[in-house]
């Protein structure tokens, strides 16, 4: 079995790869779901201080959503979905050339999956991954057909071509923000110049976050982001959307 804090450094080859599996160009769909983000905009959880009585200036409206989708991100990053994403990636890291393990994996990601959306989100993802990555994934056998969940696919294909774990879920939590940070603008809760200052404030938070899933085990997955869940099942009926989950 592979060391998942292994390969840290990533070369150029390496990097080329990342950056076309994990671009918004690379063609899986992501800009067609919000985790729930745009139930959580619709029910009000995003517009700063729920306790407060006194709503916000207009003139600082756009900045109290910036800070409170700010912090929405980090809650999924660090003790949310994007956690248990990344340490579902890293044992696909380990396990990939292991193709009965490898699909237990994926049946766990699947299991997890915390309401109907979040479960079409990741297999549509997933199985777009695996046609997308086609030139890249022929050794990995395990996960050749059916369903698969997106961090799976991910883990497994850049093991296969000798990404390291750290590197490649660092990749993953970016690319997994910049669409969130992108959700959040089409859905006006932040503009461009805020979103990449979300971006860059949360970078310090994305590293430490890939560098504990890379040598974490599965008995680290786990979340404590029920608001999450529930605008994540609620989206389920509501009326009027921009996003399938």
């Amino acid at each position: 079995m592979a060391d998942a804090t292994a390969g840290a450094a990533l070369d150029t080859l390496g990097l080329i790869r990342l950056m076309t599996w994990l671009s918004p160009a690379f063609p899986v769909g992501g800009f067609a779901y919000s985790s729930g983000l745009e139930k959580a905009v619709e029910d009000g959880l995003l517009e700063g201080n729920p306790g407060s009585s006194e709503p916000p200036l207009q003139s600082a409206r756009h900045l109290v959503r910036t800070e409170a989708l700010s912090r929405w991100l980090s809650s999924l990053l660090t003790h949310g979905p994007l956690w248990n994403d990344a340490v579902l990636l890293a044992q696909a890291w380990r396990v990939w050339r292991e193709p009965g393990p490898l699909a237990e994996v994926s049946d766990l990601a699947l299991a997890l999956a915390g309401s109907r959306e979040r479960h079409l989100e990741t297999t549509a993802l997933g199985a777009a991954f695996r046609d997308a990555a086609g030139p890249w994934a022929e050794m990995v056998s395990g996960l050749a057909s059916g369903p698969v969940a997106y961090p799976v696919i991910v883990g497994a294909v850049g093991a296969s071509q000798m990404i390291g774990c750290e590197a490649l879920i660092a990749a993953y939590l970016h690319a997994a923000l910049s669409q969130q940070v992108s959700a959040g603008i089409r859905l006006g809760l932040t503009g461009q110049n805020g979103g990449l200052a979300i971006l860059a404030g949360l970078e310090q938070a994305a590293a430490q976050t890939a560098r504990r899933a890379a040598g974490s085990t599965l008995d680290d997955l786990g979340s404590a982001t029920i608001a999450v869940d529930i605008v994540s099942a609620r989206h389920e009926q509501q009326a009027v959307r921009l996003f399938r989950s």
